[in-house]
């Protein structure tokens, strides 16, 4: 596939790559997005290859090396940074609380997080609280939006020297793209160091690890970056690999083999790789990652994916009995919404079962979130938002009943009517 041809030619080989997105409409990317034939393919060979071969020779983890090598420089160009400064972890969870965990936290610290954040992040700043003693200040930002009551919050939160500031570049739940490079500058102007979990953010938007400053940056593989689950990266700045140490090492984290202790880590940011990967996984990783860049071509897939994010935010808007909970003003590819009279589970049944969606829903918002890739059409949009305009026109007791499939095979016959 040609990065170079016409939107609509474009778009229908993209689609015939990413199998997936026929199997209904595809807005759960921000969940798990669809692999690319090829790096099905090329997991499929080193599968394979291991099955008739073996992986016990020494050749095998010569090979290993090599393809962690080539996810990292691959990683490396979408988060714009250096490649010794990216490690490959088993997930955005897995990078966020390497990152955390590498505070040399005391009893009576502060850490500072946002109200929206993943269980991801929460997750290991919570062990944090619960084993070390360390105080969490929950910042509340609203939906997100507000850049300026966002950076407020934090300044006041900060005044109280934590050791640490975490916070989701793109929030999952609003789909609010926080001003990164801004709160990262306020943390540092009180020596605070700063974790981003980039899980919504890289491979959906455009993410400069580099200048954005943050001592590291976690993302996932499996969503906006088309990989295998299983999979990820901490990308770790200059600054912090003066310190920061990992709280796992292993064989994959010492430069000299069978050495230990901290002399033996590695002196960039392989010291947060305590062991190996499944080499099909991380192969396949990095072909979608390298699809992606090169023959999809990053550029178009975040302007295209922005705009049709932004007119699917507009036209549910629009809808009366609809509440966008995206903030318009500062969003990325994901949308979420309620819809009046109904709750996210049950409007999402139903919408599975008229239009084939395939989205989430929020807990603790009752609401719906769609994630728009590059790769969905106007047209599935558009069946999207009249299917919700019809939703919120009713309440599950009023909206009129369609057949289903088991309806129709109570009347054998009924598909020659």
């Amino acid at each position: 596939m040609s990065p170079f041809l016409p939107d609509d030619v474009k778009v229908r080989a993209l689609r015939a790559e990413l199998p997936a997105t026929a199997a209904g409409i595809y807005f759960n990317t921000g969940t798990c997005g669809p692999i690319p034939r090829e790096s099905a393919r090329a997991m499929a060979e080193v599968a394979e290859w291991e099955l008739a071969v073996g992986r016990s020779h020494p050749a095998a983890y010569e090979e290993l090396l090599v393809r962690m090598g080539e996810a990292r420089a691959a990683l490396a160009a979408v988060l714009t940074t250096a490649v010794d400064r990216v490690a490959l972890t088993g997930s955005t969870t897995e990078g966020m609380s390497a990152a955390i965990w590498a505070i040399d936290w005391r009893a009576g610290d502060r850490a500072v997080t946002t109200s929206h954040e993943h269980p991801g992040l929460l997750g290991s700043l919570a062990m944090v609280r619960d084993r070390r003693g360390v105080e969490l200040d929950i910042v509340d930002i609203g939906d997100g939006g507000d850049d300026d009551r966002t950076l407020a919050a934090m300044e006041t939160a900060l005044r109280w020297k934590p050791r640490l500031l975490a916070f989701s570049h793109v929030l999952w739940s609003t789909g609010a793209v926080l001003p990164a490079s801004r709160l990262v500058e306020l943390a540092h102007a009180h020596d605070v160091p700063v974790a981003i979990d980039g899980a919504q953010a890289a491979g959906a938007i455009p993410v400069e690890a580099d200048l954005i400053g943050a001592e590291f940056y976690a993302t996932s593989g499996q969503k906006w970056l088309l990989g295998p689950e299983g999979t990820g990266a901490l990308a770790v700045s200059e600054r912090a690999l003066s310190w920061a140490e990992p709280t796992l090492a292993g064989f994959f984290s010492a430069a000299t083999p069978y050495a230990t202790g901290r002399e033996a880590l590695w002196a960039d940011a392989r010291r947060f790789e305590p062991a190996g990967f499944h080499k099909p996984i991380v192969t396949a990783l990095a072909r979608s990652v390298g699809w992606l860049s090169m023959q999809v071509g990053l550029p178009w897939a975040y302007e295209r994916a922005a705009r049709l994010a932004s007119g699917t935010a507009e036209r549910l808007a629009r809808i009366p009995g609809v509440l966008l909970m995206t903030p318009r003003r500062s969003m990325a590819t994901l949308v979420t919404f309620r819809i009046a009279g109904w709750t996210s589970e049950a409007a999402l049944e139903e919408l599975g079962r008229r239009i084939f969606l395939i989205a989430r829903p929020i807990p603790g918002m009752d609401a719906i979130r769609l994630s728009v890739g590059c790769w969905n059409t106007e047209d599935e949009i558009e069946r999207v938002v009249d299917a919700v305009a019809e939703l919120a026109r009713h309440t599950p007791e009023t909206l009129p009943r369609r057949r289903s499939l088991t309806d129709l095979d109570a009347f054998p016959d009924a598909g020659e009517r």
